[in-house]
């Protein structure tokens, strides 16, 4: 057993330096690929825009409100696609079932007078009865993903333009703050917003406890710890990093801070962050996508699991297209355009699997970020959408080409590494497979005699 006292007293190795954002000893360079080419791009495009003036524009607070604002539920429809294509399914349907429902909520507002929070309401309990028809289709009936939500997408696209008869509809004021709101300002004679300080130091704080935790996990289980100085390095950049961020966002034109779309994107992300990494349905997501036969002799309800996938999907598409109204103060009958096409991308360049199995929420989450600093970044220096478009098919087609290579050479996918807990090492004469656990190798096959025995115990 490596202990955290052995590891601090062998010695420097460079491979320590490859655990600094990294957990398990299989951890590598090449594993933080899209992490690394997220920084590479900001820093690019920080040096190209400075170059075309001294003030910056990458890395100013107002741009950086700019891209929380503009690409939040893109991010948002990250976190559900991601769930669908560890499945092994894929939604077409999302850019369409947002504009389904901003329709429907903006409509309520302006005809029926509904209050704003009432008409949020409506909105998600649209993307539950939604994504309760698709969920249906896909896990009872047996009807591919691919097909019901591509009838999906033609479905609701059409149904949209029905019912807003191809015109724009205002919202009112108190809506539009999920999509344009900040965090408020407090009177105390400060050059800073102090409500996104403060978050900032939580974020500091969660950083410091998580790794923590993370080494004492480790040290229970037996597994090997990075030396402390590492855990500390990596703890100490990563808190520069956020207090950083946390300072531009509090430091911007006066009446802006830390964005209500971002803190809306944040919470989604701690929230399913913790149900993909920390819960029975968390880890049957991965059992089934991974190999479904075994799940379900295993006694894992494949089908539930189908059907809230499907259905939790349409919910964050529905919050999605309400928050994209509240920012538009509109709802237009061009919502959602290609949604679901930024939302797929973002999750393939995050790491996930095209064979399903294999994927995070942080991970979609940088990938996300990686295509929405690439667009501002385009934009920033005066491209067209043709050659934004190009560069993104490119980014795209080079992510999912390098993770399929690294797969065909038998290493590790990008980040796929993120997916596995750690544990105690597993013994191939006494280890049965578990799809309970998100430990075991992606690629492990299933054996008909080691279920059953275990099954009968």
């Amino acid at each position: 057993m490596t202990t955290d006292t052995t590891s601090a007293k062998r010695g420097f190795h460079f491979r320590d330096i490859t655990k600094m954002f990294g957990g398990g000893g299989t951890s590598s360079l090449r594993q933080f690929g899209i992490l690394g080419s997220l920084i590479v791009i900001i820093l690019l495009f920080e040096i190209l825009t400075v170059l075309r003036n001294p003030a910056g524009a990458t890395l100013t607070p107002g741009n950086l409100i700019n891209v929380i604002n503009q690409y939040s539920f893109i991010l948002i429809l990250a976190i559900g696609m991601v769930m669908v294509i560890i499945m092994g399914h894929i939604d077409l349907s999302v850019g369409s079932v947002a504009a389904f429902t901003g329709i429907i909520v903006a409509k309520s507002m302006a005809d029926w007078q509904l209050p704003w929070p009432l008409a949020i309401l409506l909105g998600l309990g649209v993307g539950v009865l939604v994504g309760a028809w698709q969920g249906f289709w896909v896990a009872y009936v047996g009807v591919p993903a691919f097909i019901v939500t591509l009838a999906g997408m033609l479905f609701f696209r059409g149904a949209q333009q029905f019912i807003g008869d191809a015109q724009t509809i205002p919202v009112p004021k108190g809506f539009q703050y999920i999509g344009t709101g900040y965090l408020p300002e407090i009177a105390l004679p400060l050059p800073f917003n102090v409500p996104t300080m403060i978050l900032a130091l939580l974020g500091v704080a969660w950083l410091v406890f998580w790794e923590i935790r993370t080494r004492r996990v480790q040290h229970k289980m037996g597994s090997e710890s990075a030396p402390v100085w590492v855990s500390t390095v990596k703890v100490v950049l990563l808190s520069i990093v956020v207090l950083a961020a946390g300072w531009m966002f509090a430091t911007g034109r006066p009446g802006t801070s830390f964005p209500v779309p971002g803190l809306i994107l944040l919470a989604l992300v701690i929230l399913y962050s913790f149900i993909t990494s920390n819960t029975v349905f968390g880890r049957h997501i991965y059992a089934v996508g991974g190999n479904r036969q075994a799940a379900r002799l295993s006694g894992v309800k494949d089908r539930w699991v189908d059907f809230f996938v499907m259905m939790n999907m349409s919910v964050l598409a529905a919050l999605a297209g309400m928050i994209f109204v509240a920012r538009s103060q509109a709802s237009g009958p061009n919502d959602g355009t290609g949604w679901e096409l930024d939302a797929i991308a973002s999750v393939f360049i995050g790491g996930a699997a095209v064979s399903g199995g294999i994927g995070t929420v942080i991970g979609s989450i940088i990938g996300g970020l990686v295509m929405a600093f690439l667009n501002n970044g385009l934009a920033l220096l005066g491209q067209g959408a043709d050659v934004v478009a190009m560069i993104k098919g490119l980014v795209l087609l080079f992510a999912v080409g390098i993770d399929v290579w690294n797969k065909q050479q038998g290493r590790p996918s990008i980040i796929g590494f993120l997916t596995r807990r750690f544990g105690r090492k597993q013994d191939p004469a006494t280890d049965t497979f578990d799809p309970t656990k998100t430990n075991y190798p992606t690629s492990q096959k299933y054996e008909a005699p080691a279920v059953e025995e275990t099954r009968g115990k």
